[in-house]
């Protein structure tokens, strides 16, 4: 999701509320404690020099329970951030505490902000010898290999 649809899906709400990817909520007496722009500079293991900027936003719940984030107020704080940060329209990145700080991508079903799971994923694949399929194999192709290893008189078990 972008800084563009999430204010999009925040001016139509009345309220907010985050689901993570288990099905369960983030306690409605959350707060977005961080919004801003997070840029990797990195090199992949295939020797590429790469660079990603995300907008962050950090969910945090705290003991209190008598304010709620309302959706004209998160607006407000990432237009206030975009103005001094200059996060255009951005891909939204999540980081909320779990046993670890977890980061999930964000999406929305019509009531609920989604977070969703990221993966690891190799990005110089055709220079570090990763097949790019699965190789295929028939199984009636393949060598019984328990019949020959551990018939009861082969010693092997």
């Amino acid at each position: 999701m972008t800084i563009t649809e999430i204010k999009n899906h925040l001016s139509k709400l009345n309220s907010i509320a985050f689901q993570l990817p288990d099905g369960t909520l983030v306690p409605n007496h959350f707060h977005v404690t961080e919004v801003g722009k997070v840029t990797k500079h990195f090199i992949d293991c295939g020797g590429t020099l790469r660079n990603e900027v995300v907008a962050n936003f950090q969910l945090w719940e705290a003991d209190d329970y008598d304010h709620r984030l309302h959706p004209e107020k998160l607006i407000h704080i990432i237009e206030l951030s975009d103005k001094l940060l200059n996060l255009g329209n951005l891909t939204i990145e999540v980081e909320y505490q779990g046993t670890t700080i977890g980061k999930y991508g964000l999406d929305f079903d019509g009531t609920n902000f989604l977070l969703t799971t990221k993966q690891t994923d190799c990005l110089a694949k055709d220079n570090c010898g990763i097949p790019s399929e699965k190789p295929k194999f028939k199984l009636s192709e393949l060598e019984n290999k328990t019949s020959s290893c551990c018939s009861t008189d082969s010693n092997c078990c």
